[in-house]
């Protein structure tokens, strides 16, 4: 007996519905992205290892998921690292192409090579898979999608108001309302280091610091301790644990923790910036906070750093990210080319729309007229009005098969097709058609116009 089929763990079939659906939020992603001022492009979904390598930290250069070299691929192995068993030291022997982390990277590789197409600042838009070798869990998976705007070529602050601004659009236009856009700076992270006498651990400080909402605050010292900051460094920024109160109070509380550090106070600033004009601007479905242990825990960011959160009671983790990356570009050779960008994550959003039961109804209709099949002189004039209907842009389709009129309407409720079209030897000498509501049973015995009338 043949083994039953499976997939990986971590990725997964999509039903029609399911695809449907996911195009509906997509759709959406991408008529913003396109009302915002980006444009397309696409990558490809592996890249040389070294352009992923050493960009994501320690942590993420573990998920990244390899690809053996083709043919005999150990041929070309050390043959010290094959006999000390250095699986790490070996990997770079065996392996020169990686499947994509993020669509970040990429761009700025793409930027890089293609510096003498593209005019300044560039604005693109990216919906493409990633892969990451992450433990699946729930909104967490091995294979995704991610929905990411980017700006390079401009320092300009009110970038990071415009993103803003994006996120609450698309949110808005999903119906997703409570969404909480969570919003912090690394230059105010730098200075928190800088003023414990840490900013040689600035990694190993914030990498901490971002699974606060993880660990808890105890799961977080602890950790910071095990990379070797002392218990002072520790209890001088024990405030960041219980931060309260409006926007505007807590960043007069970060400005007062900060006012030694020039750099942390530059990001204060930053963050006053967007929080003023944002706040000026209104928003439609999102709530804003300053959260100051916001890191998301990758090295390339040097700015503002974003975070989106699922409204409140919904069980997910974030269904978005970004931030500014000033010095992305120059680690392809490409120096002083700042960049800004965020990502919607698909699938998290996908899970939270059905928990919330935000999909509208009609998004799953596909077909919505079937023409029932009683021979070949009548599918051949139900082909006359399929012709027509789909000039009309109406979605119709023939049953393929002659078959009893009981399975093509069962046909037609299972794939909730809400009319049918009887067309038999009495419609054909009468040149009419009977249309059948689905949804209530009534019929009508209609001239083509007052059908093709009836249905637009």
């Amino acid at each position: 007996m043949a083994k039953k089929p499976g997939i990986p763990k971590g990725t997964r079939d999509f039903t029609p519905e399911e695809v449907t659906k996911r195009n509906y939020i997509t759709g959406i992603i991408k008529t913003q992205f396109q009302r915002y001022g980006f444009q397309p492009i696409e990558t490809p979904s592996f890249e040389n290892s070294d352009t992923l390598l050493g960009k994501y930290g320690d942590e993420g250069d573990r998920l990244i998921f390899r690809i053996l070299n083709s043919g005999d691929f150990l041929r070309k192995a050390k043959p010290d690292h094959l006999e000390n068993r250095d699986s790490n030291a070996m990997a770079s022997d065996i392996s020169e192409k990686a499947l994509r982390y993020d669509l970040t990277v990429p761009f700025a590789r793409y930027v890089v090579m293609h510096q003498n197409e593209i005019d300044l600042p560039f604005k693109r838009y990216q919906i493409q898979p990633v892969w990451r070798a992450d433990r699946p869990q729930k909104g967490r998976f091995r294979e995704f999608y991610q929905c990411d705007a980017d700006v390079v070529g401009s320092n300009s602050l009110w970038q990071e108001v415009e993103f803003v601004k994006l996120y609450d659009a698309v949110f808005h236009e999903l119906g997703l309302k409570g969404v909480t856009i969570k919003i912090n700076n690394r230059k105010v992270l730098a200075g928190l280091a800088e003023i414990i006498g840490a900013a040689d651990k600035l990694i190993d400080f914030t990498v901490a610091l971002d699974k606060l909402d993880k660990i808890g605050e105890e799961g977080v010292k602890k950790e910071m301790l095990e990379k070797g900051l002392s218990e002072q460094a520790i209890e001088r920024i024990q405030p960041l644990f219980a931060f309260e109160g409006s926007n505007e109070e807590r960043l007069d509380q970060l400005e007062a923790m900060l006012k030694t550090s020039e750099e942390g106070m530059k990001g204060v600033e930053e963050l006053r910036f967007i929080f003023s004009n944002v706040s000026a601007l209104g928003v439609l479905a999102a709530n804003l906070e300053v959260d100051v242990t916001l890191a998301r825990g990758l090295n390339y960011y040097t700015g503002a750093i974003f975070e989106v959160g699922a409204p409140e009671g919904v069980a997910m983790g974030s269904i978005g990210g970004g931030g500014r990356y000033d010095d992305l570009t120059g680690i392809f050779g490409l120096k002083g080319v700042s960049g800004v960008g965020i990502s919607f994550g698909l699938d998290r959003i996908y899970l939270v729309l059905e928990e919330l039961g935000l999909f509208p109804e009609s998004v799953t209709e596909n077909t919505r007229v079937l023409i029932l099949n009683f021979g070949e002189a009548e599918a051949f004039y139900g082909m006359e009005l399929l012709q027509q209907l789909r000039n009309k842009g109406i979605n119709a389709e023939l049953y393929p098969d002659a078959a009893k009129m009981k399975k093509q309407m069962n046909y037609a409720n299972k794939r909730n097709i809400p009319y049918v079209v009887l067309a038999g030897t009495q419609e054909m000498n009468d040149a009419t058609y009977t249309l059948k509501n689905m949804s209530n049973g009534e019929q009508d015995t209609l001239k083509q116009q007052e059908l093709l009338d009836k249905l637009t």
